[in-house]
């Protein structure tokens, strides 16, 4: 339940949120690659969601000035960076050090998500699988459709789909390059990330420490905002514990939101440029109210079913989605746009293209076109 704060806590709306969290999430103003490194850009934003491969690269283009698609794939290649899957039970890129603390965190909530499959794994033994698992993928990098068949030679009457799930759950898989490297294609083939980076995994860090990080990059926020995005429950202690050194607000609807007493809180009226998100962008799934970025009335215009869209920004908030329609760039958005917003986003778009080599180029190597769909209603 989430803990409503004191009247006398200081309030802060929607827009003071929305300028916090995107100053925190590097998207009020682009951070130059001489200041803030791509490794430390990822290492900041805890992870990249990452559930198909282009996202990330996205994701730092519309943070850092100066990013290069190779910077990020040059990272995954030497291992200092890798896709494994974390937070809510999805892939993310993670820092080699940020995978091998992380996925301890969250490994309650994936022994939890095993549960959901125990149907399917009647009279299998977890930890022999576990074991078998670790080393078949240790041995070589297998497909899970390699996985799976080699472990239904010990478990035949097993759910296939359900041992593949026993063992991304029991083991830290990492997907091995060359997937996930920009330009490059590749069929998930996975290993243990002890494996691929060549030393055990260290303990799960203090959920204090994670509770700081979470805030520095996405505060301030309710407990049950980091909750949502650590896809984890019991928190409350461990800001409890931290009170005395945060500082605490209340939002629009009495909920008690944490914060760093430092970190950026800026004007609410500070100019928010335009941006392109990915689809899965970080921005959009870590709060439980997601009202400091996705105004009401447009909440759930980014998806459907399990899809998601890829989005823009406008003043900060929820605008629209974009896609790729041939050799053009489709913008359309959700809101009546000014003649100077649209005239900014499609710079916006120039520049993601430009920054992107090889997405902003048709067939015959010119230009993407960048037009406007019809407003969405």
């Amino acid at each position: 339940m989430t803990k409503k704060a004191t009247s006398t806590a200081p309030l802060l709306g929607a827009r003071a949120l929305n300028r916090a969290t995107l100053a925190r999430q590097l998207l009020l103003r682009r951070t130059p690659v001489a200041e803030m490194s791509v490794s430390d850009a990822v290492e900041h934003l805890l992870g990249l969601q990452a559930q198909n491969v282009k996202p990330p690269y996205y994701a730092l283009a519309a943070r850092l000035e100066g990013f290069a698609p190779e910077q990020l794939s040059t990272l995954m290649a030497e291992r200092a960076v890798v896709r494994i899957v974390t937070m809510r039970s999805t892939i993310h890129t993670h820092t080699a050090e940020d995978c091998l603390t992380l996925r301890p965190l969250v490994q309650p909530a994936r022994e939890r998500e095993l549960q959901l499959f125990r149907k399917g794994l009647v009279g299998v033994d977890l930890d022999r699988l576990t074991l078998l698992a670790r080393e078949l993928v240790e041995e070589e990098p297998r497909t899970l459709k390699q996985l799976r068949e080699a472990l239904l030679v010990e478990w035949p009457d097993a759910d296939p789909l359900a041992l593949g799930i026993a063992a991304r759950c029991r083991l830290p898989l990492v997907q091995v390059t060359p997937r996930g490297l920009w330009g490059r294609s590749g069929q998930v083939a996975l290993t243990t990330a002890e494996h691929w980076l060549g030393r055990p995994a260290a303990p799960a860090p203090a959920p204090e420490a994670v509770v700081r990080r979470y805030l520095a990059a996405f505060g301030p926020a309710s407990v049950k905002d980091m909750q949502t995005w650590a896809g984890l429950t019991r928190l409350r202690e461990a800001f409890e514990r931290l009170r005395p050194e945060l500082v605490t607000f209340r939002d629009e609807y009495g909920v008690e939101l944490f914060d760093l007493p430092d970190a950026p809180r800026p004007d609410p009226e500070t100019p928010a440029p335009p941006r392109l998100l990915p689809e899965f962008d970080n921005l959009l799934l870590s709060h439980a109210d997601r009202s400091r970025v996705v105004p009401p009335d447009l909440k759930g215009r980014s998806w459907q079913g399990n899809q998601a869209y890829r989005t823009f920004l406008v003043d900060g908030f929820l605008a629209g989605i974009w896609k790729f329609d041939g050799p053009a760039v489709v913008l359309e958005p959700f809101v009546r746009l000014t003649a100077e917003q649209r005239t900014d986003l499609v710079a916006e778009a120039e520049r993601t293209l430009r920054t992107l080599p090889g997405e902003g180029e048709g067939e015959d190597g010119d230009p993407y076109d960048i037009r406007f769909g019809t407003v969405a209603n």
